[in-house]
């Protein structure tokens, strides 16, 4: 099941990442899901985030 959240200005991925996937260095998925390749956000985003997955690696786009 994916949940959508919505970010403010000022926002970054590594953030959302810790909170949401309990690991700051998964960012790199939420990126991936959402067709992102800047951890940090402008403006308001509506992000889809992936689901918790402590297996998955990250940090670096492949």
């Amino acid at each position: 099941m994916t949940r959508k959240i919505v970010v403010v200005a000022g926002g970054n991925l590594f953030v959302v990442a810790a909170q949401y996937l309990q690991d700051a260095t998964q960012w790199i998925r939420i990126a991936q899901t959402n067709n992102l390749s800047d951890p940090i956000l402008r403006g308001v985003v509506t992000l889809v985030i992936p689901e918790v997955n402590p297996a998955a690696g990250g940090g670096i786009a492949t």
